[in-house]
């Protein structure tokens, strides 16, 4: 299994809170792309986010009120859903209640982790995903 790289979906007000779940992932060692950090000045950051969808093997989608109203999030979630990479591996997290059926139709099926009691123990749950599995002898 390929070491795992997380796309960060998120809405641009959500940014503060995706910075604190980056960092997690960044203390775990776990590589990522957050278009704040990766995404230089003066670059095409549409062309960035496409190179990084398909690079990446793990779909994070942070829900809130302002992502399930964010065109490009939506985008991001449609390119996700119709790869072939991302099966069994998007993962909704919710930050803050919101209607995610609006982004689409599918999420509600999806297992998401959620965030709105406690950030840290939802830290835990979405950082167990990526932790290697061990063999059993």
């Amino acid at each position: 299994m390929p070491r795992p790289e997380v796309f960060l979906s998120h809405a641009a007000k959500d940014r503060r809170f995706v910075e604190r779940v980056a960092a997690a992932l960044d203390g775990r060692g776990i590589r990522y792309f957050y278009s704040k950090k990766h995404i230089a000045g003066a670059r095409q950051w549409h062309d960035e986010l496409g190179a990084a969808l398909d690079r990446c093997n793990w779909f994070v989608l942070i829900l809130s009120p302002d992502s399930v109203k964010s065109m490009w999030v939506k985008r991001e979630l449609v390119s996700a859903l119709q790869s072939p990479r991302y099966e069994n591996r998007i993962v909704p997290v919710l930050k803050r209640k919101c209607r995610a059926s609006k982004l689409s139709w599918t999420l509600p099926s999806f297992q998401h982790i959620d965030f709105t009691r406690n950030f840290e123990s939802g830290c835990q749950e979405l950082l167990r995903l990526f932790a290697p599995v061990r063999r059993r002898r």
